[in-house]
This record gives structure tokens, sequence and C-alpha cells, in this order.
């Protein structure tokens, strides 16, 4: 079995943007926000897309399953306030769950949070517990920067972010560390202001002694991991200097998806990273649309690149593929047993 665990909603209706562009005119004005109950989509527009986008590239690229949550630039924490957060939360999580209820074999549900600057994260928990408990969402995305590029959240380390972490460990979810778009023109959203979240959330990582508190929290670092597999000699240095345990000493606990585009960097990660802390990821339909002029494939055909590498056996590229995502998502797990899977 081939589990994507990066996928977003890239490609829902346009009544969706349609209602977020009516909800962001209306911020400050709480009286013309328009209601929730205006957006009308139905399973029809869902399916229609779907089946031409995300699960024919998921037929045509033989991957069975994709653990799908809403569109991470469309997720914009910074933009309103907690209320104006709390709204569109939990429209996108609802659209992404009907999505794994049309498709319950091919997509499993990942859940946004409603994250605003300067909120206690202890407000998201509500939409946490709904998100796990009636949606069946098997991961959530966590922003450490909902201020879209100002960075005025406190690392992933502050105990600030505790209530939270209490309710993963509580329900065994793990969270990807995803940032949204970036308000900063000086970081590019998906070429910068991501890449350099993945790096800047591994350092807060070893700085700290998160998983002391919690051992058994899960953190999947997507894009590879950014800049942390190529210098990974630098974590290892630095962590020496601030007399921090080895950084390989994280990894029980974090983990890198693959969305890496082109082979060199797959070969890279893999002779890096342990297999045992990498998932098999593609985010598409994402970022990277294109076809590579050099290889005449789609970028983000990244099964292309773990079939090819040579730092992985069948064993380790079969626990890259999905027996590591079994582990690391314990409710996905049960709910493909539970189908017989």
């Amino acid at each position: 079995m081939i589990i994507d665990c990066h996928g977003h909603f890239t490609t829902a209706p346009p009544q969706l943007a349609q209602w977020r562009d009516r909800q962001v005119a209306a911020v400050g004005s709480p009286e013309e926000a328009p209601d929730p109950d205006d957006l009308v989509i139905t399973d029809d527009d869902l399916r229609l897309a779907i089946e031409g986008n995300q699960l024919r590239l998921m037929n045509e690229r033989d991957s069975d399953l994709t653990i799908f949550s809403p569109r991470a630039s469309f997720m914009a924490h910074h933009i309103g306030d907690f209320q104006v957060s709390s709204v569109w939360a939990r429209i996108c999580n609802d659209l992404v769950h009907r999505v794994s209820t049309l498709y319950p074999g091919r997509f499993a549900m990942g859940a946004m949070l409603p994250q605003s600057p300067g909120v206690d994260p202890a407000t998201c928990l509500p939409e946490l517990r709904r998100a796990v408990e009636e949606l069946g969402a098997v991961t959530v995305n966590l922003n450490p920067d909902p201020s879209g590029g100002r960075w005025t959240a406190p690392a992933l380390t502050d105990r600030s972010w505790y209530p939270v972490y209490e309710a993963m460990s509580e329900y065994d979810i793990p969270a990807m560390i995803h940032v949204s778009t970036s308000c900063n023109p000086a970081f590019h959203t998906t070429g910068a202001h991501y890449l350099n979240a993945d790096t800047t959330a591994f350092m807060q990582l070893m700085q700290g002694d998160l998983f002391t508190d919690f051992p058994t929290l899960r953190f999947v670092i997507p894009h590879g991991g950014g800049a942390v597999p190529y210098h990974w000699g630098r974590f290892r240095g630095l962590a020496m200097a601030l007399g921090r345990p080895d950084p390989e000493t994280l990894l029980d606990n974090v983990f890198f998806d693959t969305c890496v585009y082109h082979q060199s960097g797959i070969d890279l990660l893999t002779e890096v990273i342990p297999s045992r802390s990498i998932l098999f990821a593609s985010e598409m339909i994402g970022a990277v649309r294109d076809i590579d002029p050099c290889t005449g494939h789609h970028f983000d055909d990244t099964k292309r690149y773990v079939e090819a590498t040579a730092n992985l056996s069948d064993e380790e590229r079969a626990a890259v593929y999905s027996g590591n995502a079994l582990r690391v998502y314990p409710r996905l797990a049960a709910r493909l047993t539970a189908a017989g899977h």
C-alpha cells in the first residue's frame, strides 16, 4: 500500500474562495460577515473537483490513499481575529471531511486549526476535538507562525502550546508542521516561507526538551525537512555547541516527508535521514505543478524518485511507502484495519 501523507484540497470548488473573499472583506465589520450557510457546495461539486485532479493523478501514479487537509495557503491565520479563523477552519474541515466520506478508501482527513496571532493556542481545542471525534481526522496541521511571516509566536517548545500537545497525546494523533500564506513580501510563500518554517521548527525542537514532557508526541516536518537534511552536519555541530543531544535523538518523534522534487534531493534525504523517519508524500496538486523539462515527468511525481534511489532496500522502501505512516498515524491504521486492509 502506498500512503501519501501530504495532500491539500487545492482544487476546492470556486464557491469556497468566493465565500472566503466575502469573509475577508468583512473583517472589522462582523455584522457584514457572510453566513456559513450561504456557502453551497454539492457532492457533485466535490466529485468534479477531486476526480479529474487528485484522484486521477493518484490512479496514474499508483498511490492508494492520501491524507488530505485544507489548502495550506488558504489557512491564512493572520487574517482577521480568532472568530474569523474559527468559522473558516470549521468550513474547510467540513469540506475535507466530506471528501473523505465520499472516497473513504482513498482519502483520510487532516484538519486545520483556528489559530490566530497572539491568541492562546488552547482556543483551538474545541475544533481539534470536533475534528477528531466527529469528523474522523487522523492528524492536524499546526502553524508555528500564525502571524504569516512576522514570526510573533513563541517557539514550539513553549509551554503555551502544551494544551494542544496534551490533546494530541490524548488522541494519539500527529501534527504536520505547516505554515500558511506569507504576508511579508520578503518571504515568498512556497519558495521561502514554507521551507524556512520547516527548518526553524526543527531547530526549535532541537533547542528544547519537548519530547521529555511528551514522549509519544509526533511531528511531521514536510517538504523534506526544509534545509535540515542538507545541513545535517551544521545541526549536529550546533547541538554540540549548545550542549544539546545529537539531533538524531529527535527522529523517534520527528519525521520528514518526501516532498522533494528532484532525484538528487531524495537521494540525499534517504542517505542522511534513517528510513524509519521518512514518510512518502507528494503534496500534489500543490505549489509545483509543472513538468520537469529535464525528465519529462512532473516535478511532484515523487514516487519515481523513491523507486529510483539506491539508498533504500525493498524493506525500507515499503516502510517509507506505508509502514512508517501506519506507526505515525495510528488512527489511520485502525481505520484501515476496520475496513479489512
